[in-house]
C-alpha cells in the first residue's frame, strides 16, 4: 500500500476535524454535559509529523503516540510548544526511560511492575509523571490493564510510588457488535473511576476518564468519558509502508 502524500492526510484532517469536534459536542450535550468537559486526543500513530504539525496549527492541541520509536522519530520535529504530548501504547518497561521529559502522561499503565519502573526512573531523574491506570475491562488475555477485581488495590499501591500522580484510568473495550454491548464496558469503566475518586486518597486526582476511539467515542462520552482517542476519523485510514 502506498502511503498517502502529506497534502492528502492534511485534507483529510482539515475536513474531519469540524466534523469530529461537532459530533463530540453533540454527544455531550445529549449527555447532559458540555462540550468543554471531553479533551479530543489525536491517536497520531503512523501519521508523519508534518501532517501533526499541521494539525496543531488548526487547533489540536492534545496528542498521543503509540510507539516509543515513533515518537521519538518525531519528538524534534514535533510543535511541542502548542500541543499536550501523551503517550497511549502498550509500554515495556525498558522503554520507559525514552518517554521522561517527552510526554506529560502516560496513559497505559496496567501493572504495579510498570508503575514502579516509571517512579524509580522519575525519582532518579527529579521530575514527575501522571499515569493513567488502564483497566482490561473485557479480561482479554491479548490486552495489557489491571482486572477490574485488583484495579482498586493496585490504584492504592500505585499512589503510594515517589514521583508518580495518579490522574484516572484508560480502558480499550472488547470489539463489540452493538451500542448496548459496548456501553455496558464503558459504564462499568465509569462506575470504577467514580468509585475510586469518592475514596479521596491521597495523590489520586481522577481527572481524567480515557476511554472511546473513532469507532465507539460517541459511547464512550454518553458513559462519562473525559477524553476521547481518535486516530483514523481524524486523518484518514492508517496506510502502512510495505515490507
Amino acid at each position: 500500500m502506498m502511503e498517502k502524500s502529506f497534502d492528502e492526510r492534511k485534507a483529510n484532517f482539515d475536513e474531519n476535524y469540524p466534523r469530529i469536534l461537532e459530533e463530540i459536542a453533540q454527544a455531550a450535550v445529549k449527555a447532559g454535559r458540555s462540550p468543554e468537559e471531553i479533551t479530543l486526543l489525536a491517536a497520531t500513530k503512523t501519521v508523519p509529523v508534518e501532517v501533526i504539525n499541521h494539525a496543531i496549527g488548526k487547533g489540536l492541541s492534545c496528542v498521543g503516540e503509540n510507539r516509543v520509536q515513533e515518537l521519538l522519530e518525531k519528538y524534534d520535529a514535533l510543535d511541542k510548544e502548542h500541543c499536550d504530548v501523551q503517550f497511549i501504547g502498550q509500554l515495556q518497561t525498558n522503554k520507559v526511560k525514552y518517554l521522561l521529559g517527552k510526554v506529560s502522561c502516560i496513559q497505559s499503565v496496567g501493572s504495579v511492575k510498570l508503575a514502579k519502573e516509571i517512579s524509580r526512573l522519575c525519582q532518579r531523574e527529579g521530575v514527575e509523571m501522571k499515569v493513567l491506570v488502564e483497566v482490561n475491562i473485557g479480561r482479554e488475555e491479548n490486552k495489557g490493564g489491571v482486572l477490574p477485581e485488583a484495579l482498586l488495590e493496585c490504584v492504592d499501591e500505585i499512589r503510594t510510588f515517589p514521583g508518580l500522580q495518579v490522574a484516572g484510568l484508560m480502558a480499550i473495550p472488547p470489539i463489540c457488535e452493538d451500542t448496548a454491548s459496548i456501553c455496558r464496558y464503558f459504564s462499568a469503566v465509569r462506575q470504577y473511576y467514580v468509585d475510586i475518586a469518592v475514596k479521596r486518597m491521597d495523590n489520586v486526582s481522577m481527572n481524567c476518564l480515557s476511554m472511546g476511539m473513532s469507532s465507539d467515542f460517541p459511547e464512550a462520552i454518553a458513559c462519562g468519558a473525559t477524553m476521547v482517542r481518535v486516530g483514523s476519523s481524524l486523518f484518514g485510514k492508517r496506510a502502512y509502508p510495505q515490507r
